[in-house]
């Protein structure tokens, strides 16, 4: 934890590789986030409110497993810059910064159902 804090750990331009349990864990993360992007997949076909909202995960997902394995890849093989460590913080950071408005969205889903609603209520009515 101490090597963590320090700035020759996340700016050296040729880090050592994971170590082996830092590696299956973030192969894990990997798969879990294709995992969900095909489950994602799947489910974004179906019709409904949450159409949007699960084909916007559905690409952060994707594009986010997409990089880990790239990531995963430069690290594997010991690529000098492309395995510096402050690209998994750069990741990271823009992995929350894409994933606040795709958890907004799905925040505004039940104002949308009550328009839906209304909308159809009215449209009963016109001929």
């Amino acid at each position: 934890m101490k090597n963590l804090l320090t700035w020759d750990y996340w700016f050296n331009l040729a880090p050592e590789p994971f170590i082996p349990t830092a590696q299956k864990l973030f192969i894990v993360f990997v798969i879990a986030l294709a995992l969900a992007a095909l489950l994602i997949a799947i489910i974004k076909n179906k019709g409904g409110i949450y159409r949007g909202f699960f084909k916007r995960l559905y690409a952060f997902c994707l594009a986010n497993a997409v990089i880990g394995l790239l990531l995963l890849f430069f690290d594997y093989e010991s690529v000098p810059f492309l395995s510096a460590r402050f690209w998994l913080g750069l990741w990271g950071l823009t992995m929350i910064v894409w994933i606040i408005p795709i958890l907004k969205s799905l925040r505004l889903i039940p104002q949308k159902k009550k328009e839906k609603e209304r909308e159809n209520e009215l449209k009963k009515y016109i001929p």
